[in-house]
């Protein structure tokens, strides 16, 4: 209840938490949804392309007009994070290069930076998170995405003696899901392309958690925050149902599907056959321990936990995430408490662009969740020594030689603008944590 303490401190004294938020899409248009409801936080400005639309967005999720009418819209994020009425910037923009702007701007203008964008956090976390601290201020994940409930995970195992074999997320997968396009992300979702559209959803985005991008971004941000390591060829996606985590995500020298203790791994809600997991963890996330001794391991018998069939592995998982209607905690800790609800403290991870088909010369690269290529999960080490490209500048660029279905995109493949902000903030992180980062 500490938050809420605190917050209902702030009311009775006039000072809210006062909050700028960059990008009213679905996970901000959530997060404005809870504002009214909590009391001693204020929106006090909204910044978006398209203020309209803002507006609109806030009165979609029940917003009364005189709220609307005392929140400033505007167009301009870089000059809202600027304003002495904001405490707290949410980036939630979805773009690697604004996000990265837009937390700079935050820092130097002494605000509290809570990250939704995970591409512009995987693509120069370490170096923004950094930055923050030198600066004062907190720079953080968004709690009620999958990448900060399972670092919540992670801190609580850690904090209870436990040594952390594996933690990550559910998701649906099938290999072949890796060559999805926006033209037939729809059919693997069991809706017609008419039916997404008049629901306003956005083939790009869902293509991007279809393909297998959207989980190499977000265990990249954990194994950056946690120091949790990729294994060396990325994700497996093993199916798994909760009540078998501690027997699956074992290491392999256990009976178990690891590459090694301390690894980050994602778990798909099919086998690959095509039929469900019983009990699958789609929505969720989770954490593996391993009992430090018998003791410990007997509690686990004692006290209902699922174990593997040594007794010495068992799991903690939440079994659903509420996005932006958990935003709030993030918000909350930062703007109160003066932490992080987890942030990226090394360069751990890296997510690098794959191409889903044989891709010629002279072809443009489209990016995240686009039709040529999808996100590889490699160890920041691997990705450094094979001159990877990180998915995050993989957009609008043309490929110089041809690259096969499958094969990682490199640097030198592309023809790129080395003196773009993006990509001279992404060189300067890769220097900087080069030397500490795993192969």
């Amino acid at each position: 209840m500490y938050l809420w303490d605190e917050l209902r401190a702030r009311a009775a004294a006039d000072r809210p938490v006062r909050v700028g938020l960059i990008g009213a899409g679905k996970f901000g248009s959530m997060f404005l949804s809870q504002v009214p409801s909590t009391t001693g936080l204020e929106v006090r400005a909204i910044a978006d392309l398209h203020p309209d639309r803002a507006r609109a967005a806030c009165r979609a999720v029940g917003w009364t007009d005189a709220r609307i009418a005392g929140t400033r819209f505007t167009d301009d994020a870089i000059e809202m994070v600027r304003d002495d009425a904001v405490d707290v910037v949410v980036e939630a923009t979805g773009d690697p290069a604004a996000g990265i702007a837009h937390a700079r701007a935050a820092c130097a203008a002494g605000r509290h930076v809570v990250m939704v964008n995970v591409e512009a956090d995987v693509l120069a976390g370490p170096l923004l998170a950094a930055e923050a601290r030198a600066a004062g201020v907190v720079y953080t994940m968004a709690y009620g995405d999958q990448p900060a409930l399972t670092c919540e995970l992670v801190e609580w195992a850690r904090a209870c003696g436990f040594d952390v074999v594996a933690a990550g997320k559910g998701t649906k997968y099938l290999p072949s899901y890796h060559a999805s396009t926006p033209d037939t992300v729809w059919d693997h979702y069991g809706l017609t392309a008419d039916e997404a559209r008049a629901a306003g959803m956005n083939s790009r985005m869902f293509n991007s958690f279809l393909d297998g991008t959207k989980s190499a971004i977000e265990m990249a941000a954990i194994a950056n925050a946690t120091g949790l390591a990729p294994a060396p060829d990325g994700l497996r996606f093993p199916p798994c149902g909760r009540d078998d985590l501690a027997q699956v995500l074992r290491p392999a020298e256990a009976g178990g599907q690891l590459h090694h203790k301390g690894q980050v791994e994602v778990v798909s809600s099919l086998e690959r056959d095509g039929r469900p997991v019983p009990g699958d963890l789609r929505w969720g996330v989770y954490v593996v321990v391993e009992a430090p001794n018998d003791y410990t391991a007997s509690c686990f018998r004692q006290y209902g936990m699922n174990t593997d069939a040594s007794g010495r592995y068992s799991a903690m998982y939440k079994p659903f995430h509420l996005i932006g209607l958990e935003l709030n905690v993030s918000i909350l800790a930062a703007g109160l408490l003066g932490k992080p609800t987890g942030a990226a403290r090394d360069f751990v991870g890296d997510v690098a662009a794959t191409a889903k088909r044989d891709l010629a010369a002279g072809e443009t690269l489209d990016g995240e969740g686009g039709f040529t290529v999808y996100g590889k999960l490699l160890p920041a080490g691997a990705s450094l020594d094979r001159g990877a490209l990180p998915i995050g500048l993989a957009h609008g660029v043309t490929l110089k030689r041809a690259i096969g279905a499958g094969e990682v995109v490199g640097w030198s493949d592309v023809e790129i603008d080395p003196s773009g902000m993006a990509v001279e903030v992404r060189r300067e992180m890769e220097a900087r944590f080069a030397d500490r980062s795993d192969t």
